[in-house]
């Protein structure tokens, strides 16, 4: 049954449901960033790396050169990034859990050239997740996603490639899956 308590406040998780079929979204964990209802849904994939790394994408970034991520289906030729760091990275959008998203991009690339940029507290993602008005809570409904409260620690301290297992687990109860 759908939680009729569901938070879609930033700083959520999404968690696709074990029988999402969708491609897209099929076994992933999303990073709510904004959410309006009446006018819609925007995050962040956090699970889902791909074979390019930042360095591909900008010319500058040669010393610290982590994977992107496909952040979502929703433009893809847009880099978007969290951090843990709103006081080194001003003017992001705070979340509930201790993570930033976006902030002053020229201190990013200060940060970056001076060598003390770590994969440990910033991530870059390759276009994003997007809801219309009303679409997710139906998919809610639909019973295709289950919420579950973020936190830079599960965040950032989790292997990625196992964080939709792990965040199911911490959920408990029948959300356990092996």
């Amino acid at each position: 049954m759908p939680d009729s308590e569901v938070d879609l406040s930033p700083g959520s998780l999404l968690i696709s449901a074990p029988m999402m079929q969708d491609p897209n979204f099929r076994r992933t964990v999303v990073l709510i960033c904004e959410h309006e209802p009446g006018e819609g849904t925007f995050g962040l994939t956090l699970n889902r790396e791909i074979d390019v790394h930042l360095g591909d994408v900008l010319e500058d970034f040669v010393a610290y050169n982590p994977p992107l991520y496909l952040g979502g289906p929703v433009q893809r030729e847009t880099l978007h990034y969290i951090h843990t760091r709103p006081h080194d990275i001003p003017d992001g959008v705070s979340l509930p859990g201790d993570i930033t998203w976006g902030g002053n991009f020229e201190i990013v690339q200060q940060i970056v050239k001076g060598g003390g940029a770590s994969f440990d507290d910033l991530r870059f993602f390759l276009g994003y997740a997007g809801w219309g008005p009303g679409q997710l809570e139906a998919e809610l409904d639909e019973e295709a996603w289950i919420t579950a409260p973020g936190g830079a620690d599960l965040i950032f301290d989790t292997d990625p490639d196992a964080l939709w297992r792990t965040v199911l687990r911490r959920m408990g109860g029948e959300y356990a899956v092996n």
